[in-house]
């Protein structure tokens, strides 16, 4: 059933933002969904216990909060072109998806996590990453939000500037994420972990969240 919700749901947003694009319809959904049901516990998985991040996804949509998200992360057209190019596409391939010349061979590739998608799903190994991602602001001219970070098990995390200041409405602003491994004896025998970053608006009007699994290798 989430299909035809979802489905109506982007339709009324479209509606209410015209020049949203698709990612960032995906995105207001995304953000400000709830990861806990109507009395506040968890959502629960098919055995009643706690469900995962690949069971609930972002979680719960909320209709009212997705049409005033706060922030969104946008994707244009060409941004896909190093991500697709660099999941080994051809630039015939690429060029049929985009409807457009490109050549892979000029492209400074990205690897898929890198792509400006409103969650981190990451390999796990022995050695640090870095990624980045731009949020634009669609809420109130003048907005200061604040970084609350579940770090996942295992794993160190750094998120740089912490802090994010709006003058307009429209601006981007891009932080940078680093996942650093602890050591492996402290994942016992967990073959992935999840954990969120949120901004937060000092206002306390917004809370804009994405979800986050590492998976060991």
């Amino acid at each position: 059933m989430s299909c035809p919700h979802l489905s109506g749901i982007a339709a009324l947003l479209k509606n209410s933002h015209p020049d949203w694009s698709p990612a960032a319809i995906k995105s207001a959904i995304m953000t400000t969904a709830h990861r806990a049901n109507l009395e506040g516990e968890p959502i629960l998985d098919q055995w009643l216990e706690p469900a995962d991040v690949f069971a609930t996804g972002s979680g719960h949509v909320n209709p009212l909060q997705a049409n005033d998200p706060g922030l969104i992360y946008d994707i244009e057209p060409n941004d896909y072109i190093p991500y697709l190019c660099g999941l080994g596409y051809t630039d015939k391939q690429v060029g049929t998806i985009l409807q457009q010349k490109v050549r892979c061979s000029e492209v400074k590739i990205i690897p898929e996590t890198q792509l400006n998608y409103p969650s981190f799903s990451i390999e796990m190994g022995n050695t640090s990453q870095s990624y980045t991602r731009t949020v634009t602001n669609v809420g109130p001219a003048n907005s200061t939000y604040v970084v609350e970070v579940e770090v996942p098990l295992a794993v160190e995390m750094s998120i740089s500037p912490a802090t994010l200041t709006f003058q307009e409405v429209k601006e981007k602003l891009t932080y940078l994420v680093e996942f650093i491994p602890e050591d492996e004896s402290l994942r016992g025998n967990n073959t992935f972990v999840q954990g969120s970053i949120k901004w937060v608006s000092l206002s306390g009007e917004y809370s804009v969240s994405i979800p986050i699994s590492v998976i060991f290798n």
